[in-house]
């Protein structure tokens, strides 16, 4: 089978119009979601990281 370029273009743009694409206040709402989720989730991490730490701290001297 042979790769026909337009017919490629020709498909990606039929598929590209299909897509619901988000309006700007649903993009930038979700991106806080996830900046405000991803900064909850390092502080719990660095927090069981530092109390892991201090405990294998004081056990081993």
């Amino acid at each position: 089978m042979k790769f026909n370029p337009a017919k490629y273009l020709r498909e990606v743009r039929q598929e590209v119009s299909k897509v619901t694409w988000p309006s700007k206040k649903e993009t930038f709402t979700s991106a806080g979601i996830v900046i405000i989720v991803v900064t909850i989730a390092a502080i719990i991490l660095m927090i069981i990281d530092q109390s892991f730490s201090f405990l294998i701290r004081s056990v081993l001297g």
